[in-house]
């Protein structure tokens, strides 16, 4: 977008709300610097250093980071650790071409192909690539900077910026993130609002000459070398915004939220087992969403049994009586895993994913329907299936969990099968809810609405069309809740819209009483309600 106000001001879109205010600083991705070139061995010699000393990086920041975040990695230490792709490479160094001629030549043609392609979701991955092909060219010319170089609380500027360079830089501090381009769905996006680190895409032009900025990711605007009339009033603001957050968190200690006389239920995502250390996540009614992907982020292959049966269980004994709902690998789509989803997939958000790739891969299956089956007699345990189309599709995973369980129990092992219930994300199962015997039913609001909008939701370009509060998303989710609410089947949303203060009045009066969140949002949240309780909008 084109400056408000004398270049000095601009207007983006919010990805994470928050305040920041110090140095502004522009990150320029592409490797500086040079290297003398020796031999073909000696030039095949560094290239290998270089992958290794890449893959240590990203592992290490994977190991660090843990859940989304080490899967959104795992795809370039898939690719670093491919030799079939490295082969070509390789040859032409032999041939005579330089080490980073040759990595860049045939990182630039992946990233050509990427995007080329006609499927959004893989013209997105050309980043992924570019990140890599970026983080092994500064190896090979002696970079070994783990960290980005950022003054504390800085403003970093990017055209964008990929998941590993933004976990590299130290957030302790403070600071903000303001891309040209980006989304507000996208992975770095998904990671800031993690982090707490205030966010805005879709700046456009941005000057590269300022000193300080003031970023408000609350009103999506970056103001650069601000007057000291202009900090004032940033700084007002961003006292509001603390004191609202003050607010929200004492009335997270406060008994259960209500609306309209009704008990509101607000549970939590959890990405990782750590995540139940947030200090907020002890306020919760339990837990809404417990993504299993992360068992399949390790590079030892798949995890076995007694792994996935200690991560469940641990879960469980913090919950105590309180419910906890594990969804099986939601594998595929965004997130690959060598070994286990499809490899060449045109369009892979509408391929072979999620209850799809488990029921094809039974043996991987089996073992977490196994591990789930133990921990369901040690809490109150909910199980659900991801990217459900049909009712067949239910009964064949009920069939594999009932048949995990009488072998457990044969084998003399306590064992039980758990109340299972279904992911609502296609709009096939929204539609004809009513065919599925689910025990409750789970709204994934993110994928409803890039399935019913037609849109990539890692698509910056397509923010406007993927808009959560887009009538047709609303009318399906309004669907399923009535439904569960003739026929007493528990109902309740997961997705990114629970989280979002915007959404909560709609949600509620379309009849959801169950919403679960990240636990960073689970005050703001409450507050929402609070606030909608004592007179607020109603839709």
């Amino acid at each position: 977008m084109r400056p408000d106000i004398a270049g000095q001001a601009y207007k983006g879109r919010t990805a994470s709300i928050g305040f920041a205010h110090g140095p502004f600083v522009r990150v320029d991705a592409t490797p500086t610097g040079g290297r003398a070139v020796g031999t073909p061995g000696d030039e095949e010699r560094a290239l290998r250093a270089a992958l290794a000393f890449a893959g240590r990086q990203i592992v290490a920041l994977a190991k660090a980071a843990g859940g989304d975040a080490a899967q959104i990695l795992e795809f370039q230490v898939a690719l670093l650790d491919d030799e079939d792709f490295l082969e070509s490479t390789f040859a032409a160094i032999l041939d005579g071409t330089p080490a980073e001629a040759a990595w860049v030549s045939a990182l630039d043609k992946q990233i050509a192909d990427y995007n080329s392609a006609p499927d959004e979701y893989l013209q997105a991955r050309s980043s992924d690539v570019a990140d890599l092909r970026d983080r092994v060219a500064r190896a090979l010319r002696g970079g070994d900077s783990e960290t980005l170089k950022i003054p504390r609380g800085a403003v970093v500027c990017a055209d964008d910026l990929p998941p590993s360079r933004f976990l590299e830089i130290d957030w302790s501090n403070g600071g903000g993130l303001a891309l040209l381009r980006g989304s507000p769905t996208s992975h770095v996006a998904m990671l800031a609002r993690a982090r707490g680190i205030p966010m805005i895409v879709q700046l456009g032009a941005v000057s590269t000459s300022a000193a300080t900025a003031l970023l408000d990711g609350e009103g999506a605007t970056l103001e650069l070398d601000p007057s000291s009339e202009q900090v004032g009033l940033f700084k007002r603001r961003r006292e509001l915004h603390r004191k609202n957050e003050a607010s929200a968190q004492a009335i997270l200690r406060r008994p259960a939220a209500s609306w309209d006389g009704e008990k509101i239920r607000l549970l939590i995502n959890i990405q990782r087992v750590e995540d139940i250390d947030h200090p907020d996540a002890q306020y919760a009614d339990g837990i809404g969403l417990m993504r299993t992907e992360f068992l399949l982020t390790g590079r030892m292959g798949l995890p076995d049994e007694e792994t996935q049966y200690a991560a469940y269980a641990s879960v469980l004994r913090w919950a105590g009586d309180r419910p906890v709902t594990i969804r099986t690998f939601d594998a595929g789509g965004d997130k690959p895993v060598p070994g286990f989803t499809e490899d060449g997939e045109a369009n892979p958000f509408l391929g072979v994913r999620g209850l799809r790739l488990c029921l094809r891969h039974p043996d991987v299956f089996r073992v977490q329907l196994r591990a789930l089956a133990r921990a369901g007699v040690r809490g109150n345990l909910k199980v659900m299936f991801p990217m459900v189309t049909t009712p067949e599709e239910l009964e064949a995973g009920r069939a594999l969990f009932a048949e995990a369980v009488g072998q457990l129990q044969s084998e003399g092992v306590d064992a039980a099968l758990p109340p299972l219930g279904i992911m609502v994300e296609v709009p096939a199962a929204a539609l004809t809810v009513e065919q599925f015997e689910a025990a409750f039913l789970s709204i994934g609001s993110n994928d409803l609405a890039q399935y019913v909008t037609a849109c990539d939701r890692s698509n910056g370009s397509l923010a406007k069309l993927i808009d959560p509060l887009n009538p047709a998303v609303l009318y399906l989710i309004g669907r399923v809740a009535e439904f569960g609410r003739r026929g007493g089947t528990s109902v309740s949303l997961c997705g990114d819209m629970a989280g979002d203060p915007r959404c909560t009045a709609a949600l509620l009066s379309r009849g959801l009483r169950e919403l679960s969140v990240n636990p960073s949002a689970l005050a703001q949240i409450k507050r929402t309600i609070d606030d909608l309780g004592r007179g607020g909008s109603r839709d």
